[in-house]
């Protein structure tokens, strides 16, 4: 666990820095957001940034978000101070820290931002052989493929792989190849010297760098341009990567790990994706199954985010009517875990008492019967036929896009993910229905959308 403190280190910082170390946790700290800023884009990295209240922490949430440096932030102060506290969870932070510090209370965050991070909850057969292969491949430096639907839960099984393997007190970085434009994916990979280009005000450390040594994680790695895919390619033979402006190599140690929710075969054989690089990556393919395919999973997966959502909520801890359960288990879960996690929020808050009945339970799409799920999904879908028999198929998919933006309240990275889409094609068609007069959701809340 990599921690960063921001603040000046007297008295309870300096004794909340103690407990964190007793408990495991590389400390680093700087005095001000800017040199924290600075520490994060030198590629120091962290798991976790606690920072004093007396700091701007809005502007600092601004930073992150705006340098694509994804990692929480809890605040803290002295004693109950409720303004103070609501500011800094308005402003973006997780949680509220009071000081003078309580060891077990700073134990539980620790606890919790590294049980988030890798735990991987199952209960179904097919995840138990799933699991099994990910611990034989674990210890090995060997590349990790992992593809599934998206939703599965990818970049946990990424991170769980580090966990087990010999890197795990080392840093684990990832980048989501998906949600970076095209022009600055390749300093966010390889970083890039000052002046190296328009924006770059002073040297960045790239993701290479920053995880030398531990584990890199490159998500949706088929949304990667082919030009940068030479550039990666080169970096995984030589172990070495050029920064963006520099004039010499830097030495890398990393163990690469890559996701994808498409076919990569299908993308080498229409010529999106470098067959040469396909192969470096994919030494190991790790399938995650859809949730439909492990229904023990909803079972244990559900209680799971119920929990967590009403701790999170301040709620006493509510449960699942076997209604609703049951409600669930007919469900297709197009969207995987990440819908079954949004369908337990709302649950959560919509349920009026300390049980969870099935009218909490808002689900999208159609349900199943439990016999077949895949056959019974394409019932359901040819059942449907009547309501499109008429209609484009432009139209259709200019609705159904529209809807997901809506549903994801207009965040792109998320609906282009459910969509199966890249975000440079969701993109280019919001473009041409803003072109159209058509009304477009905005983008959400400090998610950049330049295109649409």
């Amino acid at each position: 666990m990599q921690l960063l403190i921001l603040g000046e280190l007297e008295g309870h910082l300096t004794t909340a820095s103690q407990i964190a170390l007793s408990r495991g946790a590389k400390v680093h700290h700087a005095p001000s957001v800017e040199r924290g800023m600075a520490l994060l884009r030198s590629g120091q990295g962290a798991d976790l940034v606690i920072v004093d209240t007396k700091l701007p922490i809005a502007r600092l949430i601004e930073n992150l978000k705006s340098e694509r440096i994804n990692v929480p932030v809890v605040a803290c102060g002295i004693g109950s101070d409720t303004e103070r506290a609501v500011s800094a969870i308005k402003a973006g932070a997780k949680e509220y820290l009071p000081l003078p510090p309580n060891a077990e209370l700073i134990a539980a965050v620790l606890e919790a931002v590294a049980e988030e991070s890798s735990a991987v909850i199952f209960r179904d057969e097919v995840m138990k052989t799933v699991i099994k292969f990910a611990d034989q491949v674990a210890p090995s430096d060997a590349s990790v493929l992992i593809t599934g639907e998206s939703g599965t839960g990818k970049e946990v099984m990424a991170r769980y792989i580090h966990g087990k393997s010999k890197r795990a007190s080392q840093k684990f970085v990832a980048v989501n190849c998906a949600a970076i434009p095209e022009n600055l994916l390749e300093s966010e990979l390889f970083g890039h010297e000052k002046g190296a280009f328009t924006g770059a005000v002073a040297r960045r450390i790239g993701k290479f760098e920053e995880a030398n040594g531990g584990t890199l994680l490159l998500d949706e790695i088929s949304e990667m341009d082919p030009r940068l895919q030479a550039k990666l390619l080169r970096a995984i033979q030589e172990r070495e990567i050029d920064r963006v402006g520099s004039s010499s190599p830097t030495k890398v140690d990393v163990r690469l790990l890559a996701t994808s929710n498409r076919y990569l075969e299908e993308e080498v054989k229409n010529g999106n994706f470098r067959e040469d690089l396909y192969f470096r990556l994919n030494v190991f393919n790790l399938q995650l199954p859809p949730l439909r395919r492990r229904p023990k999973d909803i079972h244990a997966l559900a209680d799971h985010f119920v929990k967590k959502y009403s701790e999170a909520n301040g709620m006493p801890e509510k449960r699942l009517s076997p209604e609703a359960m049951e409600k669930m288990l007919t469900h297709h879960w197009k969207g995987n875990v990440r819908e079954l996690e949004n369908t337990m929020h709302r649950a959560v808050l919509l349920s009026s008492d300390t049980t969870i009945g099935p009218d909490s339970i808002m689900l999208t799409g159609t349900t199943l019967t439990p016999d077949d799920h895949d056959a019974g999904q394409e019932a359901a879908d040819a059942a449907g036929l009547g309501g499109l028999v008429g209609r484009t198929v432009a139209d259709v998919e200019r609705d159904l896009i529209i809807d997901t933006l809506k549903h994801c309240l207009g965040n792109r990275t998320h609906a282009a993910n459910i969509l199966g889409i890249s975000i440079r094609t969701l993109r280019n068609k919001l473009r041409q229905y803003n072109d159209e007069g058509l009304m477009v959701p905005p983008p959400a809340t400090g998610e950049a959308d330049s295109a649409a």
